[in-house]
């Protein structure tokens, strides 16, 4: 049955004063039940599963390299392997101790869920049903939160997705801009019916992610607000105690480290998981999302009762499903809590669900057509595989496209005088364009995230800082020590997407110095960068709205922005071109050194 937004707090008020009814008639099977606790207390076993971060992955296939998905640790993906793990848990367990729920991210991601998005949109007239709301609706899941993913493609596709889905989208903390009132379901209750004792009523609350204000400020600005995990938390738990929950479990679409990537721009923290643990009373365990780690099972000790609250993350995109065991003790009249237990459950050891896989052919067919569609042709083959540590032409191309774009948006402006740099990170290390045809798969591969393109003002010092803080990136590396290309990067855990090269720009960067002193040689056209020159930068939406916390950018001066996605920019050039020559805009233009040595 659909969820129905108006009526779920009536309907799970209503339901907890009948049960607090029952509970209070005198029947002869409570008697007999309280005969049965006089000889010590019953227990009850449940399970919850959990998913997070699919981001729009239903086979085991990979849409840009278009072959089954592998990596180096030979991984598997999709909901077609997580169907599998779901039934194996099932016919152990019995499927009605069991429950399954996600932590949002779920509709963008792979070209599956961009095609049902923009290519034939679920909110067309007569649309078609998203693949992912077909394919979590025939697992059965219970409930999911609402990741900050949710909202790239606008309210009325994520509107659409929840009215497809069988089961509630999850937010306390999306709130309308103007009454403050929850846009989305805060929470859901859940029965689960026990040999002994009454049901145990089990409360899934939804949390989702601060930086959504941020990073998809185009379609939410003046529409959702989204206040702190901790604060929202802090005012559902003790509601969903009063309603009768037995357990509280809560969905957060939050990291659990605690730090955030958007600095100050928000009064809230990003990755607060495990904060919301050990602040907030009264929660059994969090399915914890957003980060793209895997944490089979992490206790954190709540400040207020000293109670263990268990957090486990599953491996983004169907690589893992996690496993909350409960044990359940009933005495005196009520269900508590004696013991809570995660693990992980690996989707490369079973099979691709045929009901699954069967359900979606169709859409899978049509997909994997459009992403092969020819759309130039390529002068010679380029690579990203040494793009984290080599300034090289795969990531020129989509240098020279932004700056490009930014340049022709500008003309004619007061700003058209001005030098156009660009940013763009290394976002995939198998992105590949072929010598010869080009596809929309090879385009689209270069940038898969939806980010929008932006023009920004800074200073040649400002410039100098960003690339400061970029260059933390690198492992810190004396002169005449080994040099292994594979361990000089992601120094303090900072992901591919979060190192920035400078196009326009020629730089070192020299790793043999510590953080915030490794620029040096920071020249434009030959010339030292003046300190007060002005230049406008091309940079992704993401980064300008303080993601990655880059100093500068968030306050500078927007002179330009645009809403269509920057793939789809490289493909529609690509197409305008007819043909990708390196040879037009690919140079070195930054280098790694070690005391004025270049390192390769």
């Amino acid at each position: 049955m659909a969820f129905d937004r108006r009526t779920f707090i009536g309907t799970t008020a209503a339901t907890g004063a009948a049960v607090a009814l029952a509970g209070a008639t005198s029947t002869p099977a409570a008697a007999a039940q309280q005969d049965a606790q006089k000889q010590g207390p019953r227990t009850y076993a449940f399970t919850v599963m959990g998913t997070t971060d699919l981001h729009g992955n239903v086979f085991n296939w990979d849409y840009f390299t278009d072959k089954e998905f592998d990596d180096k640790a030979h991984n598997d993906v999709g909901l077609a392997k997580i169907s599998t793990l779901v039934d194996q848990v099932r016919a152990e367990k019995g499927r009605r101790n069991t429950l399954l729920i996600d932590a949002g991210d779920t509709i963008q991601g792979t070209q599956l869920s961009y095609y049902y998005a923009k290519v034939d949109p679920i909110t067309a007239r007569r649309g078609p049903v998203h693949p992912m709301a077909q394919a979590m609706n025939a697992i059965g899941y219970d409930a999911a939160a609402l990741g900050n993913h949710e909202f790239n493609y606008g309210i009325p596709v994520l509107r659409k997705f929840e009215e497809q889905c069988d089961f509630p989208l999850l937010g306390a903390n999306a709130l309308d801009a103007k009454t403050l009132k929850p846009a989305f379901a805060p929470y859901s209750m859940h029965r689960l019916r026990t040999p002994c004792g009454r049901d145990v009523k089990v409360a899934v609350l939804g949390l989702t992610n601060p930086g959504i204000a941020l990073w998809d400020k185009a379609n939410v600005q003046g529409r959702m607000t989204f206040p702190g995990l901790e604060e929202q938390a802090a005012k559902y738990v003790p509601k969903l105690r009063s309603m009768g929950a037995d357990v509280v479990i809560v969905s957060a679409h939050s990291g659990s480290s605690g730090t955030s990537s958007y600095g100050d721009q928000l009064p809230y923290i990003e990755n607060a998981a495990a904060l919301v643990a050990e602040q907030v009373p009264g929660i059994d365990a969090i399915l914890v999302g957003h980060a793209h780690t895997e944490i089979p099972e992490y206790r954190v000790k709540n400040k207020a009762t000293g109670k263990d609250v268990v957090l486990s993350e599953p491996l983004k995109w169907g690589q893992r499903l996690t496993l909350f065991d409960f044990e359940l003790t009933w005495e005196k009249g009520r269900w508590s809590v004696a013991k809570v237990a995660a693990k992980v459950l690996n989707s490369n050891t079973v099979a691709e669900d045929a009901k699954i896989t069967r359900l979606l052919s169709d859409e899978h067919r049509k997909v994997v057509a459009y992403v092969n569609q020819v759309i130039g042709t390529s002068t010679q083959a380029m690579s990203s595989a040494e793009g984290p540590v080599k300034d090289v032409a795969i990531i020129d191309l989509i240098n020279h496209v932004q700056a490009e774009t930014v340049k022709a948006a500008l003309a004619g402006t007061e700003w058209a005088a001005l030098p156009v740099l660009s940013q763009a990170s290394c976002f995939s290390r198998t992105a590949a364009i072929p010598a010869g045809q080009v596809t929309i798969r090879d385009a689209a591969g270069l940038y898969p995230f939806e980010n929008t393109m932006e023009a920004r003002l800074l200073t040649g010092a400002q410039l100098k800082d960003y690339l400061e803080y970029s260059a933390r990136y690198f492992v810190r590396t004396a002169p005449g020590d080994a040099v292994d290309p594979a361990k000089l990067t992601n120094a303090e855990a900072i992901p591919d997407y979060n190192y920035d090269a400078v196009y326009g720009l020629s730089y070192d960067i020299d790793i043999a110095q510590p953080a915030g002193s490794r620029i040096s040689g920071l020249s434009f056209q030959g010339k030292a960068v003046d300190p007060a020159a002005q230049f406008v930068l091309a940079v992704n939406n993401y980064r300008a709205s303080g993601g990655g916390n880059f100093p500068h950018v968030p306050q500078a001066k927007q002179l330009w922005s645009n809403s269509d996605e920057i793939r789809n920019t490289i493909i529609q050039w690509v197409k305008a071109k007819g043909t990708i020559d390196p040879a037009q805009f690919a140079s070195v233009d930054w280098r790694l050194t070690r005391a004025g040595v270049p390192v390769f």
